[in-house]
């Protein structure tokens, strides 16, 4: 048999890469200090910009343990402390639920012969708060997690390490992320990146990649 001769078109897409935080699962510091600003959105912006930023905030996604960050955002503004305490001891307050269309786009996947994993932006020492609240991360075969690796999107590095560790073909690989800063990172390393804005998107684009998924009820 020529080495060419396959079971499957050659580009046809058997491993869907998830990213996790506004893909599959709502993630906003905003869910949690609308409550603590209450109407003040101005104070909230400037917390959020000025204070517990998103460069902050991605630290602990690379891997800085929170009390190191706590202690350090405390040191900068001291009259923030309670809040930016509350940016860690509340932190489940940001994740409100899940994203249902594309869950059940993960249902239906894992219905087919689809491959399925995760990489995520997202601290090692607060993940453990998603695995317990949404079941459907036990579906994946396996998750990437910045925190636990030490290195985050759009770093080629997390790519090349999750392409390692699966043994992945990234041309037969979708990758699925909101930032499109990430998926063009995954397209320099021949994954096929999808840019998620919707799940009735997120269906046709996946369908157009040769995935016999149903059409939305």
């Amino acid at each position: 048999m020529s080495q060419h001769m396959t079971s499957q078109p050659p580009h046809s897409v058997d491993t869907v890469i998830f990213d996790l935080g506004n893909v599959l699962i709502q993630w906003s510091p905003r869910h949690l200090f609308r409550k603590i600003f209450g109407s003040d959105d101005v104070a909230m912006e400037h917390f959020l910009s000025e204070v517990c930023n998103t460069e902050w905030n991605e630290q602990q996604d690379r891997g800085r343990p929170w009390k190191d960050a706590i202690a350090e955002a405390v040191e900068r503004h001291p009259a923030h402390e309670s809040n930016i305490r509350a940016y860690f001891d509340r932190w489940s307050e940001m994740i409100p639920g899940e994203i249902e269309g594309t869950v059940k786009i993960l249902e239906q996947l894992r219905n087919l012969d689809v491959r399925l994993l995760a990489l995520t932006n997202w601290s090692a020492e607060t993940f453990h708060v998603a695995e317990a609240r949404f079941p459907f991360l036990k579906w994946f075969e396996g998750i990437v997690v910045s925190g636990r690796e030490c290195i985050m999107k759009p770093d080629p590095a997390i790519f090349r390490l999750i392409i390692k560790r699966y043994q992945l073909r990234p041309e037969a690989t979708a990758f699925i992320d909101d930032s499109m800063r990430n998926v063009e990172a995954a397209n320099r390393e021949n994954l096929r990146g999808v840019h998620f804005e919707s799940p009735a998107e997120l269906r046709s684009t996946l369908q157009a990649l040769g995935i016999a998924l149903p059409e939305e009820a």
